[in-house]
């Protein structure tokens, strides 16, 4: 049986060409050491998603994440990691300014975080940040349609691309990350036949999120589709376990036997001697 690789950049380019229905790419999002060995054999990207300002911080949105916030929980996956490719976002306002100060943040999610490559949104706005972060050396993952740091632009989480006009603008933001080198695309919340119309036409691979099933690749926040949080639901989001029960559960039956008397019993306590 052959010895399983580490997942790279350029490997998920070939992907796409390849041509097989199994070779979609699959990405969850991870945030610390433990859960980051869980998914590592059995993803091809591990995410460190500024949505951790939400799931992890308890914000509204992902605004308030700082640099210094993507550094330490990238540190913290990174230990977790063998074979997955980890892949960073760059939080609000780290890429935004300008392309040399962009290309700077990046670096330090590579060098001190121990990022395989970085995540920023946009598209033709930020072809020539994009451009100038990959003529560095470092990968990026582009991300257009719904883009989080721009709920307010975009008054809320909204589907995009729903008219002509919006479809167009997108189909142009694709094309602009994947001409400024990006090694891979993530489409969120966008009409199903636009996603599929963009993977047609672009050569990198996308990787969809509340996209249909077109893409070359799906990924998902793990505390959604682990059920962690049983109020939040949307529409693209299939919880593959429901967790949040099992741990409620958990944590009531000790806090029982705790009240009871019950534990810890023999069987978990020290005895001088033994």
């Amino acid at each position: 049986m052959p010895k399983p690789t580490k997942k790279t950049a350029d490997g998920f380019q070939k992907l796409k060409h390849a041509s097989q229905p199994w070779n979609k790419i699959v990405c969850v999002t991870a945030y610390d050491y433990t859960t980051a060995k869980w998914v590592d054999p059995e993803v091809d990207i591990v995410l460190v998603g500024d949505s951790l300002g939400m799931v992890v911080q308890g914000h509204p949105n992902t605004l308030s994440v700082t640099l210094e916030h993507m550094i330490y929980h990238s540190q913290c996956v990174a230990r977790g990691i063998q074979l997955a490719h980890l892949c960073v976002d760059m939080p609000f306002m780290t890429y935004q300014v300008n392309p040399e100060e962009a290309l700077r943040n990046a670096g330090r999610l590579i060098a001190e975080g121990s990022a395989h490559s970085v995540k920023l949104e946009g598209g033709v706005t930020f072809a020539r940040t994009i451009e100038k972060i990959v003529s560095a050396g470092i990968p990026v993952l582009g991300h257009i349609g719904l883009t989080p740091q721009s709920v307010h632009q975009l008054g809320g989480y909204k589907v995009q691309g729903k008219t002509a006009s919006e479809r167009e603008a997108l189909l142009q933001d694709a094309l602009a990350v994947e001409d400024s080198g990006a090694y891979a695309l993530v489409l969120e919340s966008i009409p199903s036949e636009l996603a599929q119309t963009i993977s047609e036409r672009v050569k990198i691979p996308t990787i969809g999120i509340g996209a249909g099933p077109h893409c070359d690749g799906q990924v998902l926040v793990l505390h959604d589709l682990l059920g962690l949080n049983p109020d939040f639901k949307p529409k693209f989001v299939k919880q593959y376990a429901q967790l949040s029960h099992e741990l409620i559960r958990a944590v009531k039956t000790f806090g029982d036997e705790v009240r009871k008397a019950q534990f810890p019993t023999q069987e978990h306590s020290f005895y001088a001697g033994s």
